[in-house]
Formats: C-alpha cells, sequence, structure tokens
C-alpha cells in the first residue's frame, strides 16, 4: 500500500445482504447533514473529491467486504470469555448478556469528512490510521473501567423518538439483567421514559463524554488530530503507518495532556518490564487519595514472523483477567483490537470501515456508529506477533492484585521466555519521550538477559 495514497482508502467490512445487520451506522440523513466538514476548495472540486471518496469507498467495500461476508458463529458448547467475564451462549439470558456486554464496547473506526489534520489536507484517516483507532479502543476501555460503575452496559431501546433516533438507556448490569427496554415499573404501571430524563442520568451523561472525547476534531483530547500531533515527537505525521509501541507513547501523552482526567495516568513498559518503582512514582499523590488509577501498556512481541505457539495459552489467560483492556494486534495488513475469545478463536473489534465523522456540538448527537452489534473471531494462529496488551488498576491494591494475576497468567509461558515480567527498581534509562525506530527488547529468566534485535521484525508493527 502507498501512504501517499491514503488519503483516498476507505477500507472496511460490509455486510453482503443487508449492512444495518453487521454494523450500526449514522442515519442517512445525518449523514447528508454532516457532510465533508474542513473540506477547502471550490464548490466544483469539492464535488469531485466528494465523488472520488465514495466511489473508492465503495470498492473497497467490495474489496474487504468479500472476506467479511458471513457473520462470525459462535459454538453453544463453549463459553465465550471477554474482559474477565465468561458467557455461556447454550443459555439464552447469557447470550443475551454477551450481546450486551459487547454492543457496550466503543468501537473506534476510520472515518472520513473530518476538519483538516494540520499541516496538511486530510480529511480522513483511512488506509493508515487503524493502528491509531485501535489504541483508541484500548483508551476507550480503560476510561470505561475508571468512569463507570462494575457491570455497565448500554443498550438500545425499542421506544422511538423524535427525529428518528433511538431512545438509548445504559444501566448497572443489576439494571441490565430486568430487561432492555427503556421502561421503569412502578405501581402505579409502566411509563416510557422521555430523551430528556434519560440523558440526564449520570452513567449516560457520561458515556457520551467519554464518546466526545474520541471524536475527529482538534480540539478533543484522544481524537485522531490530537493523536497525529502528539506522534510528531515520535517521527511520524499524517498519514503515515503507526504501530502499538508507538501508539502506547502517543496514548501516554495524551492521557497526561488531558485536564479531564487527573487521576489517571499511563505507565508504557521498557524493554519487556514493568518497573514497579517507576509505578508507584508515577501514581502516588498526597492524602486524602494516595494513588493514582493506572493504564499499564506493555509492547511485546511473540515469537518471530508467527506467533509462538506457546504464547497462545499465555494470551488467552491474560485475556481472562478483570484488570486486561485488550490487545492492539492484528493479522497481515489489518491492525485489529482483541477482547476476548472462544476455543481457539480470538475475538475483535475491527476498525477498518470507513465511517462519516459525527458532529459532536450537536445536542445529543448520534452514538450508534460508535458501536458494533456483532463480534467477528479469527483463530489464534493469524495474530500478528508484535502487539500492546493493556492493563487497568484503580488504585494501590488492585495494582498489587493486578500483579499477582499477571505474574501467574504469564508463568505459563515459562517454558520458552516470559512475555514481560515485573522487576522491582526503576528503569536504569531516563524515560524515553520519544520512541525510536526500532525496540531492543531484553527479556530476563532465571537472572539471565537475553538480547532480542528486532531492527528487521515487525517490531515497528506496522499492520495495515
Amino acid at each position: 500500500m502507498n501512504p501517499d495514497g491514503a488519503s483516498a482508502r476507505c477500507e472496511g467490512p460490509s455486510s453482503a445482504d443487508d449492512p444495518m445487520d453487521d454494523w450500526l451506522f449514522l442515519s442517512s440523513d445525518s449523514a447528508e447533514r454532516l457532510g465533508p466538514e474542513g473540506s477547502r476548495g471550490t464548490p466544483e472540486a469539492e464535488d469531485r473529491g466528494q465523488l472520488k471518496t465514495k466511489l473508492i469507498s465503495a470498492w473497497n467495500s467490495v474489496k474487504y467486504g468479500w472476506s467479511l461476508k458471513q457473520k462470525s458463529k459462535f459454538s453453544k458448547s463453549s463459553a465465550v470469555i471477554m474482559f474477565g467475564q465468561s458467557y455461556e451462549l447454550r443459555d439464552h439470558d447469557e447470550r443475551e448478556r454477551f450481546r450486551r456486554s459487547f454492543a457496550s464496547l466503543l468501537w473506534l473506526t476510520y472515518r472520513r469528512g473530518f476538519p483538516h489534520l494540520a499541516g496538511c489536507s486530510l480529511t480522513t484517516d483511512s488506509g493508515w490510521g487503524c493502528v491509531l483507532r485501535t489504541g483508541q479502543m484500548l483508551l476507550a476501555q480503560g476510561l470505561l473501567l475508571h468512569l463507570m460503575p462494575p457491570g455497565w452496559t448500554w443498550s438500545v431501546s425499542p421506544c422511538a423518538v423524535k427525529d428518528d433516533m433511538d431512545l438509548l438507556v445504559s444501566r448497572p448490569t443489576a439494571g441490565a439483567e430486568r430487561g432492555l427496554d427503556a421502561k421503569e415499573g412502578s405501581n402505579m404501571g409502566v411509563r416510557t421514559l422521555s430523551l430528556g430524563s434519560l440523558l440526564d442520568r449520570p452513567m449516560e451523561a457520561t458515556h457520551r463524554r467519554v464518546v466526545s472525547w474520541f471524536a475527529d476534531h482538534p480540539t478533543t483530547p484522544f481524537g485522531i488530530h490530537q493523536l497525529v500531533e502528539l506522534g510528531k515527537s515520535s517521527g511520524k505525521k499524517a498519514g503515515d503507518w503507526y504501530g502499538p509501541s508507538i501508539v502506547a507513547h502517543i496514548l501516554r501523552k495524551a492521557v497526561a495532556a488531558s485536564a479531564d482526567l487527573p487521576n489517571l495516568v499511563v505507565y508504557v513498559a521498557q524493554d519487556c518490564t514493568v518497573y514497579l518503582e517507576d509505578v508507584k512514582r508515577l501514581c502516588e499523590r498526597p492524602l486524602p487519595q494516595p494513588w493514582k488509577s493506572v493504564i499499564i501498556l506493555v509492547p511485546v512481541r511473540l515469537g518471530g514472523q508467527d506467533l509462538n505457539p506457546s504464547y497462545i495459552a499465555c494470551v488467552k489467560k491474560l485475556l481472562t483477567l478483570p484488570c486486561c483492556i485488550g490487545i492492539i494486534g492484528g493479522k497481515p495488513k489489518h491492525s485489529l483490537f482483541f477482547v476476548g475469545f472462544q476455543d481457539d478463536h480470538v475475538l475483535y473489534l475491527d476498525p477498518h470501515y470507513c465511517q462519516p465523522t459525527v458532529d459532536i456540538t450537536k445536542e445529543n448527537f448520534p452514538l450508534e456508529s460508535f458501536h458494533c452489534k456483532y463480534p467477528r473471531k479469527m483463530v489464534f494462529s493469524r495474530m500478528d506477533p508484535s502487539c500492546t496488551i493493556g492493563f487497568y488498576a484503580k488504585g494501590q491494591k488492585d495494582f498489587e492484585s493486578l500483579c499477582t494475576a499477571v505474574h501467574e497468567a504469564l508463568s505459563i509461558s515459562a517454558e520458552t521466555y516470559p512475555m514481560f515480567i515485573f522487576a522491582e527498581g526503576k528503569c536504569q534509562e531516563e524515560e524515553r519521550t520519544n520512541t525510536p525506530p526500532y525496540n531492543i527488547a531484553y527479556i530476563q529468566r532465571n537472572n539471565e538477559m537475553r538480547r532480542v534485535n528486532t531492527r528487521n521484525s515487525m517490531d515497528e508493527f506496522v499492520l495495515l
């Protein structure tokens, strides 16, 4: 793929039969109102540009749609594991619980028609931004754990409201277990909630706020504009291909620069090692709240050109942990966000669908395109070995429990070398603010240090 042509690409899956059955889109009138925001030039040039984008989008939908025509099939004889939760699909209620949980994940994809990226004329990240999008999804999962109550789910009620906008409902699990509709029972009967009363609910307001942080606008803290700007210090620019290791450092900088999350920090492991003293120094703060919440990001490489089979069981074990917030990885030419597994298949969200930009400045902007209804899956052996694994700890005790649980999971790979390790003390070198063009990874086992030069490997994690 030619990065120079990235601005014209709109790669993504499409359903062969009914696109609405597999993907949640903006309504056609919403897309029409949005238009190509930020576009420049004469009306004739804009019309030609729009036509060209539509034609290329249609071609890519056909190109990538052929391999994604069929919905992924899930066995009812074995459980699905996702973010530490187990779902027995042979049970109807469990299947519904899994459906709600998956649909509650934030799905961040290619977008088109956003304001120009600084220093260039690009108004889409199609063809080059998929690793940034999977990084956004990883961070978004951490933010949901950070800001929402345990077991929170988002759902669309069957009730209709003005402007054909679905009524949005969000509840903690206990409330969601009682049903998906947007009605509340009482001794006086059942009443339908108004849209205004729903949006007044704190959890739905927080959900909408988190979504807005990832919108494609120069002012949002975790949107594509901010991530590209922060990537410049790593030698990247709009239109370049990013790797999971570089994206991990970009996310760290983005959270550090955000005034919206004063109680959250991001730590990026160095040389496959989480240095406990460095984490402690990053998280400690004065009383009364002596410890900040932390997202741990660990860039790793699980073998050579193919995934080392000995690490598959370890990856599965990590995905069973409630503290795991997903994996930025992929398969050749595609970066994906891995969220769980069933048997020998890994579940993922795909960022390669190119959607119109959502204008978050409008009141009650549509949320449908930020949630995906159906999970995809692929066999573990197709995973690219280069990835970044994420974890979240609410406080100090949670971090200590995280270390214990993750260390136990990593022991599965002890027959080869641990995927990564926890080490007392601090990193011997100063914290790197710029990610080098390649990494030298050190993997420790039995007090021995083994040097792995990844200069010629895919450690740059270019999975587009």
